[in-house]
Formats: C-alpha cells, structure tokens, sequence
C-alpha cells in the first residue's frame, strides 16, 4: 500500500479521509497548523507532522519527515466572508496563502519525490467553478485550484501520474459550521434558521457528509482511475453550473 499525505488532517473531512485510508491498509501522515487536533486523530497508521501550509520551509520539513508519498492530498483552507468593498488586503492575502499557494506548495514537494502512479488531488470547492456573493477571494482561491490543477495534469500525463481536484458544496464539517455562525452573528437568524439557508443551496436539502468526498479521494486513488486527469469531481446534491 502507499503512503498518502494530506493537509489540513486534523479535523473535518481531512481527518475523515485519513481514518479511510488508513482503514484500507494506507500509511498516512497528517499535517496542519495546530498539533493538538492532530494528535486526536493520529494513531496506528496515522502520523502526524505539523507544519503551515503556506510556509514553503514547513512544506518542505513536512515532505521531508513523512518519506515518499504516492498520494497527495491537498486539503488544508479557509474560508472567510465579506463585501467585496470591505475585503481588505490581510483577509485577501491570508486566503490566497493557504487555498492557493498552500496546494502549490504542497504539490510542488509532493511531485519532487512521487513516482508512476502517484496521484495528486485537490479538495477544492463549486466555489472554484462558479461564482459566490460575499466570498470573492474564496472564490478566487479556488478557481486558482482549478487552473493549477488543470495546468499539472497537463505536464504529468505522460509520467502515470494524474492530478485532479474534488469539489464540494457546503460539507457537514467545523469550517461550515463557522458559517453558519457567522450568518447568526450577521442576521439574527437562530441556528436552524441559518443551517436550513446553507443546506437549502443543495438540491438535495442537506448538507453534505466528509465521508461522499472521501469516497471520490478513494477511487481517485485505485489503478481503476488512472484516465482520470485534469478533472473536477462536483459533490454538490445536483447544484449545477
């Protein structure tokens, strides 16, 4: 079995992937910026590592520590939102740090030391194939996500390594439920009014369980999917365009 990486491993659906590849025989290293969430998920298969994203001397300690990776995983973000009038250049600056240059980063030293049949994958988001109100460097990070991953998978086809990126809608996870505080703090609403708003944007009603994004991770990863190069996987309950 390979050894896979991800960012962002220690919480949400970063910590859901990890429990699934290490349930499936994987070695797994975890990293982020806090070490004490990742310490509650490592264990077993699960080492964690921590370092900052977007910080390339911590990337580079990180790649260094966990060995050989043939599946990387580029999870780690944030999420922050605002009028775009009142965006100011921290807020732009904090989240083109990690949404975007974090997965350059982390591909970058991930590629360096990946052979045949390595798999880089970006959890992005629909935000980085469509627009969002209140949430344009958000947005912008991830349509970023979607050019690099698009413009690697170009130079790596012909070396059996494929790039691709998992787009989710609003995931049952801690980053959206700052959200929907936020909505809370900035409406008024109570918190089934504020959930039922997000969750509402899905077809389905609901918002989206980590596990739907680590089954796509899973099968990004098997030999079966080895075609599948330069695409974005939209987990959005029938969102659409």
């Amino acid at each position: 079995m390979s050894t896979v990486l991800i960012t962002g491993g220690g919480s949400g659906t970063g910590a859901d992937m990890a429990r699934a590849f290490a349930e499936r025989g994987h070695d797994v290293v975890i990293t982020g910026r806090d070490r004490a969430k990742l310490d509650r998920i490592a264990g077993g298969r699960i080492r964690a590592v921590a370092g900052d994203v977007s910080d390339p001397d911590q990337v580079a300690r990180v790649f260094a520590e966990a060995g050989p990776c043939q599946i990387v995983i580029a999870n780690a973000g944030i999420a922050e939102a605002a009028p775009f009038g009142k965006v100011t250049m921290d807020h732009w600056n904090r989240i083109i740090a990690v949404n975007l240059t974090g997965v350059f980063l982390t591909f970058q030293q991930g590629l360096a030391q990946m052979g045949p049949g390595g798999r880089l994958i970006a959890i992005c988001s629909i935000a980085g194939l469509r627009g969002a109100a209140y949430a344009a460097p958000y947005a912008a990070s991830k349509h970023g996500v979607m050019g690099l991953v698009r413009s690697l998978a170009q130079e790596v086809a012909k070396k059996d390594i494929t790039v691709n990126a998992i787009c989710p809608g609003y995931l049952d996870t801690e980053m959206t439920q700052r959200s929907i505080d936020n909505v809370m703090a900035k409406t008024g609403r109570d918190r089934a009014a504020a959930i039922a708003g997000i969750a509402g944007r899905n077809p389905q009603g609901k918002l989206i369980p980590p596990s739907d994004v680590t089954a796509a991770a899973l099968w990004l990863a098997l030999e079966g999917s080895g075609a599948m190069n330069g695409q974005a996987i939209t987990i959005d309950g029938g969102e659409g365009p």
